[in-house]
């Protein structure tokens, strides 16, 4: 009787173990982003959108795709570069087209001196940043 008694309660213990260890491995996986900063910082980017300062296009384009790669790299997304932590991610993204042609003008801004950006190109690409944020639950 004395044996059963050790049995059982060395079950409880290894499943009650189990269990704790389930329970922590699972909210380690979740990760949640600070909603309030990407927000602001989302905001304050595009309010840096002007109309008549082309070089404004530029900033706001580089700086939007940096808070997109920031959120990424946030939630654990593997990848040593932008974009392949999109191509990680996919199927995160509601408009996957919007979000590749807006970092593709990010890199062409980056990587080409003579990169002419218009204010529409430059506001589409904000706007499929944003998205991508929203999908991302960053804002």
């Amino acid at each position: 009787m004395d044996q059963s008694i050790i049995f059982f309660l060395s079950a409880i213990i290894i499943v009650g173990a189990l269990m704790c260890s389930i329970i922590c491995l699972r909210g380690k996986g979740k990760k949640t982003l600070n909603v309030e900063y990407y927000r602001t910082k989302c905001l304050e980017n595009e309010h840096k959108l002007i109309k008549d300062e082309v070089s404004s296009y530029h900033l706001s384009v580089l700086n939007a795709d940096k808070l997109v790669d920031q959120a990424l790299r946030d939630l654990g997304i593997k990848g040593q570069t932008m974009g392949e932590r999109m191509k990680n991610s996919v199927t995160l993204f509601s408009d996957r087209n919007g979000i590749w042609t807006a970092h593709k003008l990010r890199n062409t801004i980056a990587h080409e001196s003579d990169a002419r950006v218009t204010y529409e190109d430059a506001k589409y690409a904000l706007s499929c940043f944003r998205q991508a944020l929203k999908d991302l639950g960053a804002i």
